[in-house]
């Protein structure tokens, strides 16, 4: 935000929440700092118990543009303002989950993004929403205005496809990050002579695959590749669970592109 902003009043919080995250929602802890919400929608499923995951909504505070680093910002292609939005914005509300790690995957995606959209209604100044754990930014218009189908909403707006050029060499790197929130693996794809944005595409084809069945790869498995920017069944690519080649580290599923492919696989 560029202006500092008060939170709204509890009864008006508290009626967004629940127009967002369905009427069973209830507020039990509201002051000027911060406020807290159960999702009674949603039940995290742990080893001894059956509980409600929590909201979090921390009042507006001071934002510091030189708290997202230099590599991060270079990968929000979803918000050509981005930098402009960033020197501009001197406030920030921070919102998160707890226990949210013991929910359906889907669920916790559909609770994340039920909430994005109430926190744009319930701060009409926003500017932008930046999704901490994939670097990824939209501006609060698009957000509002979005038609995406309500099952595909995390994928668009809460998982990055990055995309780097390898210094010194014809190679290129396009990976995935953000899937972790859901405890499932990105992607990574390390290539050289195929069209960046044809692997994009396949990338986002592959999250989409990954989120509607529960990720059935394993490595050795194959996956359809790319002919002429399409998807073919008569080019398959192998798949490898391997560590990831840029920051941050963590479990990737490497894509072997075939006669695209750089670099070696273990």
């Amino acid at each position: 935000m560029e202006e500092y902003f008060e939170i709204p009043d509890r009864l008006t919080i508290e009626a967004v929440m629940k127009k967002h995250l369905g009427e069973e929602t209830e507020c039990f802890g509201y002051d000027e700092k911060v406020s807290s919400f159960a999702a009674n929608r949603y039940k995290s499923e742990f080893k001894d118990d059956s509980v409600p995951p929590i909201l979090h909504i921390i009042s507006c505070t001071d934002f510091d543009e030189n708290s997202i680093d230099t590599l991060t910002r270079s990968q929000m292609w979803d918000c050509p303002e981005s930098e402009e939005i960033l020197a501009s914005c001197k406030y920030q509300v921070l919102a998160s989950d707890m226990l949210g790690a013991g929910l359906y995957y889907k669920d916790r995606a559909n609770m994340l993004m039920d909430c994005a959209e109430a926190l744009i209604e319930l701060f009409p100044s926003c500017k932008a929403v930046y999704f901490r754990n994939s670097g990824k930014m939209f501006t609060a218009e698009a957000i509002r205005s979005h038609n995406i189908p309500h099952e595909d909403r995390f994928i668009y707006f809460a998982v990055n496809v990055r995309f780097f050029k390898i210094e010194g060499t014809d190679d290129m790197l396009v990976d995935t990050l953000g899937m972790k929130t859901l405890f499932m693996p990105d992607l990574q794809y390390h290539f050289h002579g195929e069209d960046p944005n044809y692997v994009v595409n396949h990338a986002y084809n592959m999250l989409s695959y990954l989120y509607d069945n529960e990720n059935p790869i394993e490595s050795g498995h194959t996956i359809d590749g790319i002919e002429n920017g399409r998807m073919s069944r008569d080019i398959q690519w192998k798949c490898q669970y391997e560590e990831s080649l840029i920051q941050p580290i963590r479990k990737v599923i490497d894509v072997n592109m075939g006669e695209f492919a750089s670099g070696s696989r273990n």
